[in-house]
């Protein structure tokens, strides 16, 4: 129903609209170029109609629709999947630098108990140094003193041999020998 009410229209139109209508061949005359023009194109139409034209575009219309759909459908499914992707990798940047600042703040503190353990070991080991060396300063002392008594006895000794040699007799020095001699063996046992 909708053509027959579209065809008047369409007949009526070309042939007003020339210019060059001549009224003597009347409205349908194959003389009139408009007239034919309208012919061949109705008869084209209908050709397309007839061979399914109009149903074979929709249906291409229709599989680039869907092929578009499919292809918006993958693309959304690839953003999501990338946006997880995203923020998988954050999260893991974020445990990466938190573990870092974790592995740093305990190698800061390791490194001060170290220094404080070396501090301490240093402090240690300056007392021990003192006390040695306090230790071999006595022992010299110990050492010089004995030196010294030692050969102040024995200039001592020297200085009496050579005035007892001179006042005493040989028998006397004997005397004084083995009682030196007794002397000392006394003190030693």
């Amino acid at each position: 129903m909708r053509y027959l009410t579209i065809l008047p229209l369409l007949i009526a139109t070309p042939a007003f609209a020339a210019d060059d209508y001549e009224p003597g061949y009347g409205l349908v005359s194959l003389f009139n170029t408009d007239w034919t023009v309208l012919i061949g194109f109705l008869v084209f139409i209908g050709i397309l109609f007839y061979f399914g034209v109009p149903a074979m575009i929709g249906n291409m219309l229709d599989q680039r629709a869907a092929a578009i759909k499919s292809e918006l459908d993958e693309a959304r499914a690839l953003r999501e999947e990338a946006q997880t992707l995203l923020a998988s990798y954050e999260r893991k940047a974020r445990e990466v630098e938190d573990q870092s600042a974790r592995i740093v703040a305990e190698a800061r503190a390791n490194a001060e108990d170290a220094a404080e353990q070396a501090k301490a070991e240093i402090a240690a080991s300056i007392a021990r140094r003192l006390v040695a060396a306090e230790d071999q300063i006595a022992s010299a002392e110990q050492k010089a003193a004995r030196a010294v008594r030692d050969r102040a006895a024995t200039v001592a000794v020297a200085a009496a041999a050579e005035v007892i040699a001179g006042s005493t007799s040989a028998a006397d020095q004997n005397k004084m020998i083995d009682d030196a001699i007794a002397e000392v063996g006394r003190q030693l046992h």
